[in-house]
This record gives C-alpha cells, sequence and structure tokens, in this order.
C-alpha cells in the first residue's frame, strides 16, 4: 500500500490501531516482563542482538487522549518535563520535516543522538477516535554524526490512544532501539524495561501540567 506520507503507509496506522483491541501477541514468542501501575510490557528476543522488541498496554488515568497525543508531539515541552533531554529540535531536510534528539546517558557513557520522520494521524474507526503516532529513525545529510556522540541508527516506535470510556486513556506503545556502543545487552533491556514505565508516568504528570500551561 502506497504511504500516508511522511514514509508511513496506511497499514502500520491501522496495525497501531487493532493492538489496543486485540493485541497482537502471536505464540510463545512474546513474553511478560513486567505488569506495574496498570501497565503490562511484553518482550520480543532478537537472537542476533540479544536486544527485545518492546509492546506496551494500559491506562494513564485522568490524563485525556487528545492532551495525551498533543504532549507526545509537543517537543519544546518534553524539554520541560524529560529530565534525559539534551537536545530536541526539528528540522526541514529535503522538504521533508525530521526531528533531532539527543539523549542524555550517565557517565562514563557516551550520549546517544537520533535522526527521526515522525507522523500523527486522528482516526475515526467504527466510531473510536484514535490518535496514532508513528516514528522511526532516519539518516540526512544536513545533520552529521557528532564527536563523543553514538548516533542510534535503529528506532522505532508507535503510539496508539483512545479514550478508556472514564477520564484516562487506553495506550498501546511499540518500541525497539538499539542504543549501539559498547554497552552489554543485558544492561539495555534492564533499562529499556523499568525506563518504559517510568516514562509513561512521567507523560502522565505532564499531561496534568499541560492543562494548567494552556
Amino acid at each position: 500500500m502506497e504511504p500516508a506520507g511522511g514514509g508511513f503507509s496506511e497499514d502500520q496506522f491501522r496495525e497501531a490501531c487493532a493492538e489496543l483491541r486485540r493485541p497482537a501477541l502471536p505464540g510463545a514468542s512474546w513474553e511478560l516482563l513486567l505488569e506495574t501501575l496498570g501497565i503490562s510490557i511484553y518482550g520480543l528476543l532478537d537472537q542476533q542482538t540479544g536486544l527485545y522488541e518492546y509492546k506496551v498496554f494500559g491506562v494513564l488515568d485522568n490524563c485525556l487522549p487528545d492532551v495525551l497525543a498533543d504532549v507526545y508531539m509537543d517537543l519544546d515541552y518534553r524539554k520541560q518535563w524529560d529530565q534525559y533531554v539534551k537536545e530536541l529540535y526539528e528540522k526541514e531536510c529535503n522538504g521533508e520535516t525530521v526531528v533531532y534528539w539527543q539523549v542524555k546517558y550517565p557517565f562514563p557513557m557516551s550520549n546517544r543522538d537520533y535522526i527521526y520522520i515522525r507522523q500523527r494521524r486522528d482516526l475515526d474507526l467504527d466510531g473510536r477516535k484514535i490518535h496514532v503516532i508513528l516514528a522511526q529513525s532516519t539518516s540526512v545529510p544536513q545533520i552529521a554524526e557528532r564527536s563523543g556522540v553514538i548516533r542510534v541508527n535503529q528506532y522505532k516506535q508507535s503510539l496508539a490512544i483512545e479514550s478508556d470510556g472514564k477520564k484516562g486513556s487506553k495506550v498501546f506503545m511499540y518500541y525497539f532501539d538499539n542504543p549501539g556502543g559498547q554497552i552489554p545487552s543485558w544492561l539495555i533491556n534492564w533499562v529499556a524495561k523499568s525506563g518504559v514505565p517510568n516514562f509513561l508516568k512521567d507523560m502522565g504528570k505532564a499531561c496534568q501540567n499541560y492543562l494548567k500551561k494552556t
């Protein structure tokens, strides 16, 4: 199917929507890694890299879907609530908007940076309003690699959000990230597994402050 703009296909958006209704966890390959704060995290191990792909399902209470989607897309606001952001901005390259994102890593590890494209679509499926945001790494010659910072070339994220029928949001997130360098895979997996629920918790708090800000 032809891309729906921004390098993503219509099918990719619909697949993210479908996960909200019926999680796609075929066979025994996906394993439940963690359940906390109303969030379930499943992992699929890549034998070649030793890294996990993640699928996250859960509910964020008192966080309206449209506000949650706005918070996720607002890069300037993210600099205020995400303590790991070193640098974050959008740039037009070759007629396409890309995002540059540098993430702080603890000493003695080097910071990582990403260049990725993203797209948000607000869909109406059988009367269900679903916000879908897709992101994946790309490369552009206008943003060169920096000394002392490791460029992440494998990054992919999907986020689907709808109302939980109350005042919260039902959320699905897919995430894969290969930070490269000499970090042991077990440490990467541990950080990702613990970091995902903390990220969602911080984003939930950011939603409350976003309403006050606007």
